[in-house]
């Protein structure tokens, strides 16, 4: 079981990670919506297509950007459809 934690908050769990150069990547459904909003920012892979961000909101506290997904993948990167990374200080950790 994989785990991304912030702010002392368990924001997603999984057995089922891809993990994508040294990301973990967890099902779309595994997240706790509650903990995500929308952001506006949107980045380019060569390799695997635009991603789309959320910013993780926990007792208040916005860490702008901390989790990235990608919508629509490139057929390289298929495996990660909807799947969602973390960075900025989510700590993944496996049990």
């Amino acid at each position: 079981m994989a785990s991304a934690i912030w702010n002392g908050v368990v924001i997603a769990e999984s057995d089922n990670t891809i993990v994508v150069e040294g990301n973990h990547y967890f099902p779309r459904d595994s997240i706790k919506a509650e903990y995500f909003s929308d952001a506006s920012a949107r980045t380019s892979c060569p390799w695997k297509g635009m991603a789309s961000y959320f910013d993780v909101v926990v007792d208040g506290q916005v860490n702008a950007e901390a989790a990235w997904y990608y919508p629509d993948p490139k057929p390289a990167a298929s495996d990660i459809k909807d799947y969602v990374a973390f960075w900025r200080g989510v700590k993944v950790s496996r049990r």
